[in-house]
């Protein structure tokens, strides 16, 4: 049985998934290769993994690090599991291109090279998004490169990580435009995490 809860975010809706005990999903629910929830393939119970996770969520979207992962228990192939694993070590604020993640696994085992490519394709199946910080992955270049919650979501997610801001105004509402020009979320009954 999969269990599921749903919250709000300042950058829209996000679903968690769990087996029980641990995460097993994270997305937006707008977000590319979001799961689809069959009737019946799913139940809404609260569970403690989710109210950790909604403690996650309040500190870093207060524009903090939060210090903490809740328990994971992702599914994956042994290749994405190392990305997932050097995605988890990447500080809060921090960025890290798909080229030196490459490197990093291709020094680890002794290869000569190992193809930033391959790494872009592990980085784009993240089953649980912003634990496992793939919106910190960028192009060599510096430039924001694919990211299945969109391009202007990790463009603010990476600002407030850089400035430590919420991602919330004083006066309640949630930021709909930035430096970036994206005004990708203007629901004003999104005021907080949940």
């Amino acid at each position: 049985m999969v269990f599921i809860h749903r919250c709000n975010s300042p950058l829209g809706g996000i679903t968690a998934a769990s087996d029980g005990t641990a995460l097993t999903g994270l997305w937006f629910e707008s977000q590319k290769y979001f799961p689809v929830l069959t009737p019946g393939g799913y139940e809404e119970k609260p569970l403690p993994v989710f109210t950790l996770t909604d403690k996650w969520l309040d500190i870093y979207f207060g524009g903090r690090a939060p210090g903490f992962t809740p328990p994971l228990g992702i599914k994956s192939t042994p290749f994405r599991a190392e990305v997932y694993d050097i995605l988890l070590t990447v500080p809060f604020g921090q960025t890290v291109t798909y080229g030196e993640i490459a490197d990093t696994i291709a020094n680890r085992h002794g290869l000569s090279r190992m193809s930033a490519q391959a790494v872009g394709s592990a980085v784009s199946r993240n089953p649980v998004s912003l634990i496992i910080p793939c919106h910190r992955v960028i192009g060599a270049d510096g430039s924001l490169t694919g990211y299945a919650g969109g391009l202007c979501r990790k463009a603010k997610l990476l600002e407030l990580e850089r400035e430590g801001f919420p991602l919330i105004r004083s006066d309640g509402l949630t930021l709909t435009q930035d430096r970036t020009g994206c005004v990708p979320y203007d629901d004003s009954s999104m005021n907080g995490v949940h």
